[in-house]
């Protein structure tokens, strides 16, 4: 346990959510540019793709990446366990078990947040997984399910929103050494809603998150959902350890701009957009002629100037790099040409 408490250390962090296809190398390349200390994580990887599949193209990341978690799906303690052991070459900072992930693909195959309803075996497959790394090893989870329709039929109770559902779920995983959660403040609904639907229709109840951190003031408790505003970031940290943010994270990119200097510690200026696209240019330039993958990275950009003037100029330069006149490096440049140098050069206010 002597690396886990390690970890906490930490007075607090600001994380970026594990998003399937958004958290790709592009996008943490980029990302990097803006923050050098929000933790960032991988897409969802399943435990059974480790063992049998492409490990270099699912594991491969840029030390520059770092601090970086490796999520991981899957339900069997087992198999877990051996896909870390695997993933162990590849250094990743810390290891999180996605307990929340509310899509039927991912829930109807006994993941996510269809896990919630197991938390004997959640607390199994983390004990598990601690045994198998000297890294910290987090998960992730909703504040409840409901799995009607979903979850077998001989389990007790197929709906767990309650906050005492949630509260026995933390225990459980705390007495077998579980110290760090990340709740997502929505219930997962497992059945009739698409995963976009359950990041916007099940309401937001941040005050469970922040009850679960008093109830267990030991535990290291970070928050997310609809958090989008550098105000809604440093109001969650006065009541829990730490922030995930989501979808704005791309939406909004520039804001990611801000992170450093909300967390403690000394940190350096925050780049303007001029200094992050000059400093993505030899990134998107190694692609050379291949606009597939070079429009792939430059699509992780598309929020940079979100609610700016030059916003829309962006875009469509961003977007046309597919032009079969124009490599992604020439677009970047005709960009840094075009929009508004006060706009380039501008510096976030913290």
């Amino acid at each position: 346990m002597d690396n886990i408490k390690e970890s906490f250390s930490i007075v607090q962090r600001i994380s970026i959510a594990p998003m399937i296809d958004v958290t790709d190398r592009h996008f943490r390349y980029f990302t990097r540019l803006l923050t050098k200390k929000a933790m960032l994580y991988t897409e969802m990887i399943t435990s059974s793709a480790i063992l049998h599949g492409d490990r270099k193209k699912l594991l491969d990341f840029s030390p520059l990446e770092k601090p970086i978690t490796l999520q991981i799906a899957g339900s069997d303690p087992k198999e877990i366990a051996e896909a870390i052991k695997i993933a162990e070459d590849w250094d990743y900072d810390e290891i999180n078990l996605n307990a929340g992930c509310p899509s039927d693909r991912v829930s109807g195959n006994d993941m996510g947040a269809s896990l919630m309803a197991y938390p004997d075996l959640v607390a199994e497959i983390l004990s598990e997984a601690r045994k198998a790394t000297k890294k910290p090893v987090t998960v992730k989870c909703r504040i409840g399910i409901d799995g009607t329709s979903v979850l077998p039929e001989s389990l007790p109770r197929v709906i767990l929103d309650q906050y005492e559902d949630l509260s026995h779920f933390v225990k459980t995983l705390k007495d077998q050494g579980t110290e760090h959660f990340i709740i997502h403040a929505r219930i997962a609904i497992l059945a009739g809603l698409s995963p976009k639907d359950n990041r916007e229709i099940p309401p937001l109840r941040y005050e469970d998150v922040y009850r679960i951190k008093k109830e267990f003031p030991d535990l290291f408790v970070e928050i997310n959902g609809g958090i989008r505003t550098e105000d809604q970031i440093k109001s969650h940290l006065s009541q829990v350890d730490g922030v995930m943010i989501g979808r704005a994270a791309y939406e909004d990119a520039y804001l990611l701009s801000k992170v450093d200097a909300l967390l403690p510690g000394e940190t350096s200026s925050s780049p303007t957009r001029r200094e992050v696209i000059e400093n993505f240019l030899p990134y998107v330039a190694q692609f050379g002629e291949d606009k597939r993958t070079a429009h792939h990275a430059l699509k992780n950009t598309l929020g940079l100037f979100h609610e700016r003037p030059g916003s829309r100029l962006w875009r469509q330069l961003v977007s046309s790099s597919l032009h079969p006149d124009m490599t992604a490096e020439e677009v970047l440049r005709k960009a840094l040409w075009e929009l508004p140098k006060e706009i380039l050069d501008e510096r976030p206010m913290v």
